[in-house]
């Protein structure tokens, strides 16, 4: 909901019919999104004059007419914003017209420190996908069509605001007929900054293993198709970086990209044809499925229901896609591109990240080249330009709560907002699963997933997001949040950096960072069991019970360093557990981690305080702790 807040200072009274001018600033997520072809819809529908234009901190709009239909401009600003759009704020004060005779769009202004909310990638829209399979459009069959409603928005991104020239789509010149729809207030694509056409738009290119080219555009698609046919490995640039592709039904395919990917056992993430043929194979809530359909479209984790087990069944997914493993990662086609290698092909095909073990996902065709030699078998590739690698998002639903297990695409990088102003801190986050957020303000900007910070390419990258954060809201962080450990890559980083910092406890940070989720204020009983931790007196500490409130924290139980395995070293463990009941059950909020119970804990402890249980996502009371062994 948005905050309306008047600035009053200057009104002044004026009879009914006669005109005024408002001065108006949006903020949110208001560039990227249609709103200034919006806006100016909106004024030609009321009559309206003025000016609208992006600036750094969001939407500015000068707008002249009599009170009343300003009053119904300002309302409908909110009521009817565009659907990807994030009001956040909209102020505005009254002035004396100056007799504006039209309604405009004036260029970008680019004074000032950004504060405008950027727009994550988004799916295809409905109108897009009906463009690319319709055969007189003059889009069909085009990989890289989009509109105010879909497309890459963050990974093309170079500043704010949001403009054209400010993306990697700045070195493809309009045609004449984009150029038409561009300036036609009422084309969908009035304002579109990455609108392209087969004319003046990105192009796809095959490539063999060795890179020497093949194909060009649609019969670069045909040839990327039959090598997926013919049971090989793909490499694909897409919208935030590379997959690699190959028929999800055929297990000798699929072993052999493990093979190839020196990736064991951990599942493989697969794209479907359609929502349809989805269901054939899992099983599809109403949320799973709004999931699977939205404009953020991450991969959803999925119940399978087909027996898969049964050697009289032929299995609709190989055996090696997810082995010993009840769910699937599932997505659909979320590009152009996707939507017509999917719908020519007609099956399902894993779609798992471009990269080696512990490395980013590659984002350029000559770095493809080099660190997927060996891996696959061919390329298609295209001539867009990804300044930023984002790669696909992945949500789990949990008794009808939609949690976010990996945040990128679609979501990245839409800030968390919080009650308070902050300092602006740079956080660095851990080793593994790492992410940056930057606090500036109410917000706190969270980058995409990067993963673990194995590997020379891993730590680039990292050090890459760092470094662009800041930059992209021209911003000095004051202080660096790191983890505690020394050994860390993003600690040492921080170590070496001149700024003042703040060393957060591993087990800490997971609490806090559950209580802001989940908007809980302290004091909060906190179970953090998530695995090994440096612990503030300089010994590894394996799971804690932490007790937050204002301005302290506390450790309120024993240090788990391993639990031993089942028997009197297991049992003398949860009495260890036991012992420290009494003097934890008193506190009113128990905030956990989420795992699976010990036996005895779930025995023995009396009824408790209420429990907010995360992985769950829903408070219940329970007679003991979440908690386990990993």
């Amino acid at each position: 909901m948005a905050d309306l807040a008047a600035d009053t200072t200057s009104r002044k009274p004026i009879a009914t019919g006669m005109k005024e001018k408002r001065k108006v600033v949006v903020r949110g997520a208001v560039q990227g999104v249609g709103f200034r072809p919006f806006v100016h819809g909106l004024a030609a529908e009321l009559g309206v004059t003025g000016w609208v234009c992006n600036d750094p901190q969001g939407v500015r709009i000068e707008v002249e007419g009599p009170a009343p239909v300003l009053e119904k401009f300002l309302s409908r600003l909110v009521s009817d914003k565009p659907p990807l759009a994030v009001i956040e704020s909209l102020e505005h004060s009254h002035h004396d017209p100056e007799g504006h005779s039209e309604f405009s769009i004036c260029p970008s202004r680019g004074i000032g420190a950004p504060s405008a909310l950027i727009s994550p990638d988004m799916a295809t829209c409905d109108a897009c996908r009906r463009e690319l399979f319709e055969p007189v459009d003059r889009r069909y069959r085009y990989p890289f069509l989009n509109c105010t409603h879909c497309g890459p928005r963050y990974s093309i991104l170079e500043s704010l605001p949001y403009d054209r020239p400010r993306t990697t789509m700045r070195g493809f010149p309009l045609c004449p007929a984009c150029e038409q729809e561009y300036h036609n207030p009422s084309d969908r694509r009035f304002h579109a900054q990455p609108v392209a056409c087969p004319d003046c738009g990105p192009y796809l290119s095959f490539w063999d293993e060795r890179g020497q080219p093949q194909a060009e555009r649609e019969d670069a698609l045909l040839c990327a198709l039959d090598l997926i046919r013919t049971g090989r490995i793909l490499a694909v640039k897409g919208l935030g970086g590379f997959h690699l592709m190959v028929d999800a039904r055929d297990e000798k395919a699929v072993c052999r990209l493990r093979e190839r990917k020196c990736r064991e056992e951990k599942p493989l993430a697969l794209m479907f044809p359609s929502l349809e043929s989805v269901t054939q194979i899992c099983a599809v809530s109403e949320a799973e499925r709004r999931l699977l359909t939205s404009p953020e479209a991450p991969i959803v984790l999925l119940e399978r229901t087909d027996d898969s087990t049964s050697s009289s069944v032929a299995p609709s997914v190989a055996p090696s896609v997810a082995p010993g493993n009840r769910c699937l990662g599932v997505m659909l086609p979320y590009t152009p591109l996707h939507h017509l290698m999917l719908h020519d092909l007609g099956f399902p095909v894993v779609a798992t990240s471009g990269n080696r073990v512990d490395e980013p996902v590659c984002i350029d065709e000559t770095e493809a080249l080099e660190r997927l030699h060996g891996i696959a078998d061919g390329f298609l590739v295209h001539n867009r330009p990804i300044l930023r690698r984002v790669d696909d998002s992945i949500v789990r639903v949990l008794l009808g709560r939609e949690c976010v297990l990996r945040r990128a695409r679609g979501f990245a990088p839409m800030p968390l907002r919080v009650r308070d102003s902050l300092p602006t801190v740079l956080a660095l986050g851990a080793h593994q699963k790492s992410t940056v957020a930057l606090s500036r303000g109410r917000h706190i900007f969270v980058s995409q997933h990067l993963g673990d910070l194995e590997t020379p390419q891993a730590l680039s990258a990292f050090l890459a997001t760092a470094e662009d954060l800041p930059k992209l809201y021209r911003t000095e962080p004051e202080v660096l949040a790191c983890d505690l450990h020394p050994d860390y890559s993003s600690s040492d980083h921080a170590r070496q950096s001149a700024l003042p910092r703040v060393e957060v406890q591993h087990h800490l940070a997971h609490i806090l960072s559950c209580m802001l989720d989940n908007e809980i204020d302290p004091p909060v009983l906190g179970v953090a069991w998530d695995g090994t931790g440096l612990g503030t007196d300089g010994t590894i500490w394996g799971g804690e019970f932490l007790l937050v409130e204002e301005n302290r924290w506390e450790q309120v139980s024993p240090t788990y360093r391993a639990l031993p395995p089942a028997g009197r070293g297991r049992a003398a463990c949860e009495l260890l557990v036991l012992r420290r009941w009494d003097s934890m059950k008193s506190h009113g909020k128990l905030l956990s981690l989420g795992c699976p119970p010990l036996p005895a804990l779930q025995q023995w402890m009396l009824p408790g305080p209420n429990f907010l249980d995360l992985q769950r996502g829903t408070p219940v009371r329970w007679r003991g702790f979440a908690v386990g062994c990993s």
